[in-house]
Parts: structure tokens; C-alpha cells; sequence
């Protein structure tokens, strides 16, 4: 009988092995994955601190490898906080280890892409990667070559430079080489960047693609969304081993109440004593005793009250980073011109003690894509574009199951639903983070935000349709009425024939034309603020 062979992996050799988990299933959809990634770390580097971004993203075909793919160069910069020196190779030459690895709303969530775009690039290159970085204030700018060794997950470096930072620039360069297929991905990733413009009209994205064309999504609004905050974790939301972990990292002589106000979300002094008693646990019992196996079992019993205490306040979303109806408004307005437009903000929520938002919108005419009577759904998470899976999404899945008999929508063009999720942890259903779990909470929050978007569109449909008919009406009054005046004035022997334009006036008063004109207001809910009323046009003629 054969001995069976026992090896270790390191990070990078296992997602050497499996790129496919991460999304690097192929050349088109691995180059499509791999300018996703860079680009979404440029946006949180920028966010993160306040800063306005500024993201330049350059695809150039170098050489043909088969008839179908290529090696392209990708280069990608940003103004946003750069990366400081000591951790450059750590951050961009190791796999798992990053900054992403706190409790904060961010686009990255594994920590994992970055890395995993660059070592894809080596694996089917064999090319070094040049990285380029600075923080603000810096008096250098550093610049290294290298190539991650994957046996070892760690950067092996080639070259390092340091140069005089003369110009105060800060922010981050990556410019390295991967194999692709631009072709077949190409309106993908120009969607990407479109739909990220829709939702952040404070950025400026610049995009050259191989095909010599220049993408330009200008900035239109300078108003920042506010950086999202680190938090604890609550109560609710830490499993067995997290409980143990959390334990172990604190001083073995603080007593257990100290320890849940230090380490838990929105546990105070009153809260922590309620729960002890609970749990039938003496408050100056320390965390060393907790986690000391006497025997008695104290801390299963301190995890399982954590997991049934009911007491406990909910998550707040202070700490989270939603997009803003304004924004929301402004950026679908500049990137699609809509007809109509409307946004819905939910109340804050939670699933599992992770916080959450959902954010909504729906629009219809101008420049929305699709087919008449079609409904387009356009999917965000923490202000990531979700292209990829759309049919094992929860939103997808709260589309299909409305009863759109009981609404009324418009069927002389495509309507289109936006939603986003801000969380500090989505629920995605994988590691490539392209579609989210149908959990629950989250669930119900979409549906309430797509129904109540419904009942406003239905009522603006109705007005619509009441108007036109209306106008219709009095197109007829315009025409005949003054020749029955006529007829009615020969046939009394009369010689003046009456006025009927305030018998007009009346019918346009009667149905609401007067104010109009009888024509139908552009981009504007009928449950909008006149103020809303003024930004949408605004937005729309720029």
C-alpha cells in the first residue's frame, strides 16, 4: 500500500493553485477582476482619508500570445494615501496580509484581490512588478521592483529607488504586465468604471483601453461621503473562537465586565452587569479565570448568554459610509440622464451584529439601457459595481418575486432599479464578491426599498397618464369649441360670437395644466421637494 504524501501550502501557493476562487477564472474575466481590484484599493486609499479621488487607469496591449489573448500592460495611479515604505512588499508581495483586516466598511473585504492581480499577472508573464508609492508629507517617493516568491509568500525585490518628492505628490503607482483578452471583456470594464461614476460624482476616473480610446467620467460634485470608522465588534456578531481570540489578547487580570466594555460595540458599564447576571457570572471574575478549564465550563457559558442575551443594543450605523440620497441623485443623473428619478434611503438595520444600509433608486428614460417594459437592475456593496451573477443575487431574487400587476409602470422604455448595501461585512456568497446572499434581514430591507420606489412611480404614472389624457381633452375643447361658438351664436341670431378661452382656462385649471403648460415634468418624482426638483435639472443639462 502507498504512503500517502503530507505537504504544507503557503497563502500564495494556494491561491496559485485556485485562482478561480478569487475571481481569475479566465484571460478576459482574470483582466476584468485584476483592474477591478487595483482600482478598488486606489478608491479606498483616497475615501479612507478624505480625499477626492483622482484614479488615471492605462491598458496597453504589448504582444499577441494566441489568437485570442495577449500581454497587456496595466498601469493604475491614484492621489490617495499612498503606502508607507516599511509595508510595500508586505502589502502587495504577501497574500493575506493587508489593512483591510479591521471591522470598517471598505470595498476590499479578504484582503486578498490587490495581491492576487499581481501574482496573477507573474504566473502568466513572468514579469516583475513596479510599485511606486508615497504618503502625504513624505520627502521621498519609493519605488520598487519585485516578484513574489510563492513558496514562501514574500516579496523578492529586484530593485529599490528613492526619489526627492519636489512636487508634495502622494498616493500609489502599480504598473505591471498580465495576460488577457481585452476584446471579450471590454464593455464590462467600461460598464465598471461608468457605474462607479454613477455612485461617486466626486471622483474623477480617467481610462485609456488598447484600442486607443479615452474614457473620461468627470467630476461633478465636491462634496465627499463621509470616511467610514473602525468599530468593535458586538456581541452578536463574534463566534467561539473570535470570543477565545479576543479573550486571549486581553490582560489575564481584567475582570470580565472590564473586558466587555473595553473589547464589545455599545456595551457599557449597566448593560455589562445586566449581562453577567444572566450568564450567572460574578463581574469580578477575570479573564484569566474564564479562560483557566476548571471544569465548570465558564466560557462556553459566557459565549452561548453572548449568543441569547437580548438586551444588548443594536449595532449603529455611525460607523458606516453610505453613499447619500444627494450623491446617489447626482451621480445617476450625470452618467444617465434619466426621465424620472427617484431615491429611497432605508433606516439602518443589522443581520448577525453587522450594521447595514440599503440604498435605492429607480429611474427610467434618457439614457438607461435596455429594452421596452425591460427592468435593469443595477447591484452595488460598499460602492463596489456588481457586474458578474446577477441571477444569484438577493436583489435579482426580490425583483422576481413582486406582483408587478399591483404596480403601474412605464412601457415605452426600460425601467431601472439601483440598490446598494453598506455594511462592515457583506454577505457576499463568494471570494470573487459578485453577487450577496438572499440573508433575511437584508432581504427585507431591499424589498420595502424597491416596493416603496413602486408606489411612487405608480403615482407619478397615474399623474402622467391623467395629464396626458387631459391635454388630449383640451386639444379637443381648443378645436371644436370655438366653432360651436359660432354655430350657437348664427343659430340665436346673434351677432358676437362669446369668448371660450376662460371656459379653457377652467378645464386646464380643473386638471392641473395650468402650472405646466400642459407638459410633463423631466426627472422629477411627484413625492420630490422643489428643491430636488432643481438639482435634477441641473444635473441633467450638465
Amino acid at each position: 500500500m502507498a504512503t500517502e504524501r503530507y505537504e504544507e501550502l503557503s497563502p500564495s501557493e494556494f491561491f496559485y493553485r485556485n485562482r478561480e476562487l478569487a475571481g481569475f477564472t479566465n484571460p478576459s474575466r482574470s483582466l476584468y477582476t485584476a483592474i477591478r481590484e487595483l482600482f478598488e484599493n486606489a478608491m479606498d486609499a483616497c475615501e479612507l482619508h478624505g480625499i477626492r479621488p483622482e484614479i488615471l487607469v492605462v491598458l496597453r496591449e504589448m504582444e499577441k500570445t494566441s489568437q485570442e489573448t495577449a500581454v497587456y500592460r496595466l498601469y493604475v495611479r491614484d492621489n490617495g494615501s499612498g503606502i508607507p515604505e516599511r509595508h510595500i512588499l508586505d502589502a502587495l508581495g504577501r497574500v493575506l496580509y493587508s489593512s483591510k483586516y479591521v471591522l470598517r466598511q471598505s470595498r476590499g473585504t479578504f484582503g486578498l484581490g490587490g495581491t492576487m492581480a499581481l501574482l496573477y499577472g507573474q504566473i502568466t508573464t513572468n514579469r516583475p512588478i513596479r510599485v511606486v508609492s508615497a504618503t502625504p508629507g513624505s520627502k521621498k517617493i519609493y519605488e520598487y521592483v519585485f516578484k513574489i516568491d510563492i513558496r514562501n509568500n514574500r516579496a523578492q525585490v529586484i530593485s529599490i529607488r528613492r526619489h526627492r518628492n519636489s512636487e508634495n505628490w502622494h498616493g500609489t503607482i502599480i504598473d505591471f504586465m498580465l495576460e488577457g483578452n481585452y476584446p471579450r471583456v471590454k464593455s464590462k470594464i467600461v460598464d465598471y468604471f461608468k457605474y462607479t461614476a454613477a455612485i461617486a460624482p466626486y471622483a474623477e476616473i480617467t481610462f485609456a483601453d488598447p484600442d486607443g480610446r479615452l474614457f473620461f467620467f468627470r467630476r461633478t460634485s465636491s462634496k465627499m461621503p463621509k470616511p467610514p470608522k473602525e468599530t468593535k465588534p458586538h456581541p452578536h456578531g463574534v463566534d467561539f473562537e473570535t470570543l477565545r481570540k479576543m479573550l486571549m489578547a486581553a490582560d489575564p487580570s481584567t475582570t470580565i465586565k472590564d473586558f466587555m466594555k473595553r473589547s464589545f460595540h455599545r456595551v457599557g458599564e449597566k448593560i455589562a452587569k445586566s449581562f453577567l447576571a444572566y450568564a450567572g457570572i460574578s463581574p469580578d471574575t477575570t479573564v484569566g479565570e474564564v479562560l483557566g478549564d476548571k471544569g465548570d465550563g465558564l466560557l462556553e457559558r459566557f459565549y452561548r448568554a453572548l449568543q441569547t442575551y437580548d438586551k444588548f443594543l443594536p449595532p449603529s450605523a455611525d460607523v458606516l459610509s453610505p453613499i447619500g440620497e444627494e450623491a446617489l441623485r447626482e451621480g445617476i443623473m450625470k452618467e444617465f440622464h434619466p426621465q424620472y428619478l427617484d431615491v429611497v434611503v432605508r433606516p439602518s438595520s443589522s443581520y448577525k451584529g453587522h450594521p447595514f444600509i440599503v440604498e435605492a433608486a429607480v429611474a427610467y428614460g434618457g439614457g438607461i439601457p435596455g429594452e421596452p417594459g425591460e427592468v435593469v437592475l443595477f447591484r452595488y456593496a460598499n460602492k463596489i459595481p456588481l457586474l458578474y451573477d446577477e441571477g444569484n443575487d438577493v436583489a435579482r431574487k426580490v425583483l422576481n418575486s413582486i406582483n408587478w400587476s399591483s404596480y403601474r409602470k412605464p412601457q415605452d422604455g426600460p425601467i431601472a432599479f439601483f440598490v446598494h448595501i453598506c455594511s462592515t461585512k457583506v454577505p457576499f456568497k463568494s471570494v470573487g464578491k459578485e453577487f450577496i446572499a438572499d440573508v433575511p434581514e437584508v432581504e427585507r430591507e431591499i424589498e420595502l426599498a424597491f416596493r416603496e420606489l413602486l408606489r411612487r412611480l405608480t403615482r407619478y404614472t397615474r399623474r402622467i397618464l391623467r395629464r396626458a389624457e387631459a391635454e388630449k381633452r383640451l386639444s379637443a375643447f381648443r378645436r371644436y369649441l370655438p366653432q360651436i361658438a359660432r354655430f350657437a351664436t348664427g343659430l340665436a341670431g346673434k351677432r358676437k360670437v362669446p369668448d371660450v378661452e376662460p371656459l379653457l382656462e377652467k378645464v386646464k385649471e380643473r386638471y392641473g395644466l395650468e402650472a405646466s403648460g400642459g407638459s410633463q415634468e423631466a426627472g422629477t418624482p411627484p413625492s420630490s421637494p422643489s428643491g430636488t426638483r432643481r438639482r435634477c435639472r441641473k444635473g441633467r443639462s450638465g
